[in-house]
């Protein structure tokens, strides 16, 4: 049997009103679940909060007493409804001040683009007693304060901000999958899934179903953290299927 071993859990919280007001599609949920998978972490929540303090105040207590790590992307930015860091500070309990170092990382960063302005200067405030997370992209750092970590909403900035801290964060065996997929409406194989699933309890096993070519058909995604369970999965998942009269595509349709 595989040991009992702890599962680190992170939750997300989407700040903006652009998101909310679809003006801006989010491209960071992705992005963070796939770079948590790998440290093997898991995303298990995510909010979607509007620019408005205590809004996110109670949604980054909330997230943070249920998970051992708490992501934030958006409203970080040098105008007025920038207020990641004083909601966060707020949480936590902390004051906001200026980081020298993040100060300094600005004001080279700026010294041949107008200089340090007070709006820019915002970009280097912080939850008192939080530490940078290295931006090479645009100079205005991410930010970590114990295990909450603020970051950009720019998606290309946020995964930068992943990249500085890869290797940094305690996590378990990385999550990983192998996918199949058949013709078949996922309703007539929903009995075979849960029979596989109970009878590998190492393994999870996602429906994904779809329409194309005028017909049903799903595609089934098994993850596990042990390589040797995951491939005992798929092939006991396989061989119900074929048995059940369902041809199985590997690597999914």
């Amino acid at each position: 049997m595989m040991e009992n071993t702890k599962i680190w859990r992170a939750g997300l919280i989407v700040i903006g009103d652009e998101i909310l007001s679809g003006r801006t599609q989010d491209r960071n949920v992705a992005a963070l679940a796939k770079w948590l998978n790998v440290q093997g972490i898991r995303l298990v929540e995510v909010r979607i909060v509007p620019d408005i303090l205590e809004r996110i105040v109670e949604a980054v207590n909330a997230v943070r007493a249920s998970t051992d790590y708490l992501f934030t992307t958006g409203g970080i930015g040098p105008t007025h409804d920038d207020i990641t860091v004083d909601a966060v500070a707020a949480a936590l309990g902390v004051d906001v001040i200026v980081h020298p170092r993040a100060r300094a990382m600005l004001e080279g960063y700026y010294a041949d683009k107008g200089g340090l302005t007070e709006a820019r200067l915002r970009m280097a405030r912080v939850p008192d007693g939080g530490e940078l997370i290295e931006n090479r992209m645009s100079g205005a750092p991410g930010i970590r304060h114990g295990n909450v970590f603020i970051m950009a909403g720019i998606p290309h900035i946020a995964e930068q901000m992943m990249d500085a801290l890869t290797g940094q964060l305690e996590g378990g065996d990385p999550l990983i999958s192998e996918t199949i997929g058949c013709w078949t409406a996922e309703s007539e194989v929903a009995d075979i899934l849960g029979a596989i699933e109970d009878a590998h309890p190492d393994c999870q096993i996602g429906s994904y179903p779809f329409f194309r070519e005028g017909r049903v058909g799903a595609n089934f995604v098994v993850r596990s953290t042990d390589a040797d369970r995951l491939a005992l999965c798929v092939t006991a998942l396989s061989e119900a299927l074929t048995d059940n009269g369902q041809a199985v595509t590997p690597g999914g349709i």
